[in-house]
């Protein structure tokens, strides 16, 4: 711990440039998150922009820049709970469009529990017996490294920039280039097809990600695409005559391939997601009771008044009576869903309990394999899941109000689970860097509500623009939300909604099949993995998200061996991916704020291409730019450069 506890920290300033990168960052995270089912952590961007700017201001502490970051990491975190559940509300038409105030009470609240929930952790976690929260820790050496972020600002402005472009010149902005390269055809009773999108968002992301999962979503999506939609075109139309004679009606492979997928085979990733979900919880056991007993016994300890500054967390009276101000709304909330004292008050215990839980198992997770790797997904699975048995008990099996009741339950407990890891990944830093864990968890609980006050804004820009969900011929390409479309469908199923059970049955078998490849390759000790959830979200997306996922994987793996890293260690690849990740991270940041952007003359003028000049420049100019992209960063991932460019974490892969 480097710092004294007397340099400034919670300053003004600091504040104010948190919560403004904390709401750029969430709603960037929003929209890729809705178009790609990936968010990318926001620490380590905001720090790098944050030493910049206070550098400018006359120059910034290191805690002061620590507090930035703390604040700013809550974008991806509030993005996360938001996306992965309150879409599907939309999805189950429950809503028409996104209700600012109930949206602000689930994300705001539920962002706040998440805070309240881990500050007993920290104790224990991070001082007494210490994880290893390797975010955390990364983000404590850029801090340390930070005497110079010049270099790493403008590689994030410059792809930034780049990302803007062409995504105002894509489908959505100017109609300059396509937005995807596709086609299919048509030989003899099969139907191939076969394209990629041209964002370089998702060929930022495949570089974050790297090649093991880039293989592993393109492999899933080949599955889908190039073996069961031709696999049921050939042979299993006569299973279903109704949607067989819809097919009979259409003429052109492409969209025929996309019927398919998506009455049918999509449902194929939804069984191999949630078979994921479970496993992932089950073979994480030991851990999960770990956490939830370190949780046990920290908040049973309380903390300690007279302890030293850099050791002080927020006291417990006062998160108690914090904890039942915020508790109050959303019980309320529950009672306005169901109308019934009898049901709303168990749903407002299931949260409570399953909310603390979650949060001592997601804060365990993430010291151990880092926020990224958190399975927030397969926590809000298992949570729906048990939330839907509950209530079919009080309400009965055919109740309409039940999927929702289940979906407004996992949505509050995603959020305070994905904030509480976060928090704690936080908290690791400051430990490291000497700041003071109470003004932490409060600027994360500003940042997290500061988020949610525009994720319903955001989110009713883009339905309004882009649509969510399945597509409609009023919106062809809409955002696919797939997390949120999975708990839709498992909350639905449940409540004895008509889903294709033998696709999703299937679907399982292979997230069976999966889970075994994984566990022989672990034993063999072998550096590829088969990650079951990736596998079920490239079945479950379609093919053109994929493929540029796949290529930056590629195209990281060339940097490996133009550096000579391909076996070296994490340390070693971590340092010559810096620049190149940072030019990803601002790909994604520019193309993600620039397609809110456009979102807003769609929405005044109601006309999808009222930023058209009228000229296309066609497919291959789209790929050229693409290519180019491609070529850029390798460029400067290549390019020799400071030691102190930072670091930047992986994306949070729920």
């Amino acid at each position: 711990m480097s710092q004294p506890a007397a340099v400034p920290q919670l300053t003004v300033r600091a504040v104010v440039l948190s919560v403004v990168l904390a709401m750029i960052l969430a709603a960037a995270n929003t929209y890729l998150g809705l178009f790609a089912g990936l968010t990318i952590a926001t620490a380590i961007p905001a720090a790098v922009v944050s030493m910049a700017v206070l550098r400018l201001l006359g120059g910034g502490s290191i805690l002061e820049n620590n507090i930035v970051q703390t604040g700013a990491s809550a974008g991806s975190s509030i993005a996360a709970g938001v996306i992965f559940t309150i879409p599907a509300l939309i999805i189950l038409e429950y809503w028409q469009d996104f209700r600012y105030s109930w949206v602000l009470a689930i994300a705001g609240l539920g962002g706040l529990l998440g805070v309240l929930f881990s500050v007993p952790l920290r104790r224990t976690m991070i001082v007494e017996e210490p994880l290893a929260f390797p975010e955390g820790k990364a983000a404590a050496e850029v801090l340390k490294a930070g005497e110079n972020p010049g270099p790493g600002v403008k590689i994030l402005a410059m792809a930034g920039a780049l990302g803007a472009f062409v995504k105002l010149a894509a489908e959505s902005g100017m109609r300059l280039i396509p937005d995807t390269a596709a086609g299919g055809a048509f030989f003899g009773k099969w139907i191939g097809y076969i394209g990629t999108n041209l964002s370089p968002a998702l060929l930022g992301v495949g570089y974050i990600v790297g090649l093991n999962v880039g293989i592993v979503v393109l492999s899933g999506s080949i599955l889908s695409w190039h073996i069961a939609i031709p696999a049921y075109y050939a042979w299993f139309q006569d299973s279903d005559p109704t949607f067989a004679a819809r097919l009979a009606t259409m003429t052109d492979a492409t969209p025929i391939a996309f019927a398919i997928w998506s009455a049918k085979v999509r449902y194929l990733g939804v069984g191999a997601m949630l078979i994921g979900g479970v496993w992932t919880l089950f073979s994480l056991r030991k851990s999960l009771l770990s956490g939830i007993r370190s949780g046990i016994a920290a908040a049973r300890k309380g903390t300690n008044a007279d302890v030293p500054e850099t050791e002080r967390d927020l006291p417990m009276k006062w998160m108690l009576i914090a904890l039942v101000i915020f508790v109050l709304p959303l019980g309320a909330l529950y009672q306005a869903i169901v109308g019934n004292w009898a049901v709303s008050i168990p749903m407002t215990i299931i949260m409570i309990v399953a909310g603390f839980l979650f949060v001592s198992v997601s804060g365990y997770l993430a010291g151990l394999v880092g926020s990224s790797n958190n399975p927030v997904s397969g926590i809000t699975i298992a949570t729906i899941l048990f939330a839907s048995l509950v209530l079919m008990l009080l309400l009965g099996k055919a109740s309409t109000i039940g999927p929702v009741a289940a979906i407004m339950i996992g949505a509050v407990v995603c959020c305070a689970a994905a904030v509480g890891g976060d928090n704690l990944q936080d908290l690791k830093a400051g430990y490291l860097v000497g700041a003071t864990p109470w003004k932490q968890q409060v600027m994360l609980a500003i940042g997290a509500f500061s988020c949610a006050l525009v994720m319903a804004p955001v989110l009713n820009l883009l339905a309004a623009a882009y649509g969510i969900g399945a597509p409609t011929p009023e919106h062809p390409n809409s955002l696919a939300a797939p997390q949120a479309m999975l708990m839709a469908s498992v909350a639905r199923g449940l409540f004895g909604g008509d889903l294709p059970w033998t696709m999703i049955g299937l679907g399982a078998v292979v997230g069976a099949f999966v889970i075994a490849l994984d566990e022989w390759l672990k034993s063999r000790k072998s550096s590829f993995r088969v990650p079951v959830l990736g596998a079920a979200i490239g079945i479950y997306l379609p093919l053109e998200l994929m493929v540029p996922i796949f290529l930056g994987g590629l195209l990281a793996h060339v940097v490996e061996r133009y550096h000579g890293v391909v076996n070296g260690s994490e340390e070693d690849k971590d340092r010559v991916h810096r620049p190149g990740t940072l030019f990803s991270a601002g790909l994604i940041t520019g193309e993600a704020l620039t397609g809110i952007l456009i979102a807003i003359p769609i929405v005044v003028s109601q006309r999808a291409d009222v930023l058209s000049v009228g000229l296309h420049l066609g497919m291959w100019v789209g790929l050229g730019v693409l290519a180019f992209t491609g070529w850029l960063l390798y460029r400067v991932a290549t390019k020799p450069h400071s030691e102190g460019t930072p670091p930047l974490a992986t994306p949070n892969r729920h």
